[in-house]
């Protein structure tokens, strides 16, 4: 049984950031932005290996994700299914960048909480708080199989 490290948990953090911004790129440049964000989908979650918790940020009809194709909706939208989803990923982006208030690994699963922050194409930041738990594949690679995120309190 292999153990997860650290830096496998930040790795997959920054290629997790990437691909949203490309995601984004895609789509600016009239490219096959679904594509894109079903690669993304399919090459960093666990669907398909285990059950995957997704509650994504701004999803309050249909607040949970539990198949890739609702995921994916989640990222670029289109998906009638999922009326509320207008393409997180679409905004676009330019940087995504994690700050991780802990990582607890426990063997072959890690989980990480902390806030991320997405840059627009302004400069301004978003600031949102996640939890990530990660298994690992056949291969050895990291698979998100929680991902739970939402806006700060505002009191």
């Amino acid at each position: 049984m292999s153990t997860i490290t650290t830096d496998q948990v930040t790795s997959a953090q920054e290629v997790w950031g990437a691909g949203v911004v490309q995601i984004g790129n895609a789509y600016t440049n009239n490219e096959d932005y679904t594509q894109t964000a079903t690669d993304h989908v399919n090459n960093l979650y666990a669907y398909g290996m285990s059950p995957v918790l997704f509650k994504p940020t701004k999803a309050a009809q249909i607040q949970f994700r539990d198949t890739t194709d609702s995921a994916i909706s989640y990222f670029v939208g289109g998906n009638a299914d999922y009326p509320e989803d207008n393409g997180f990923a679409l905004q676009p982006w330019t940087a995504v960048r994690f700050e991780n208030s802990g990582i607890a690994i426990n063997g072959p699963q890690a989980m990480a909480m902390g806030n991320y922050y997405f840059t627009d194409q302004n400069g301004q930041e978003t600031k949102v708080e996640y939890s990530f738990g990660y298994v690992l594949d056949e291969s050895g690679a990291l698979r998100i199989n929680l991902h739970h995120s939402s806006l700060p309190y505002a009191p």
